[in-house]
């Protein structure tokens, strides 16, 4: 299967998810594994946390 090894992180229900989940719109992923999946607002807010980081330095 070519999603079976994706996980998801649902936005409207706060839940870490397979692909057989909410629509796209509602959620975040792919991730490799449920555990990745369950850090994802973590992992978003250290990706926005450095991209902003580099629009202070001026990129």
């Amino acid at each position: 299967m070519a999603h079976e090894n994706e996980w998801y992180y649902c936005l409207k229900h706060n839940t870490v998810e397979p692909y057989e989940g909410c629509r796209a719109a509602d959620r975040l992923g792919p991730y490799p594994d449920e555990d990745t999946a369950a850090r994802a607002l973590e992992i978003a807010r250290e990706r926005t946390e450095e991209e902003d980081r580099r629009d202070r330095e001026g990129r």
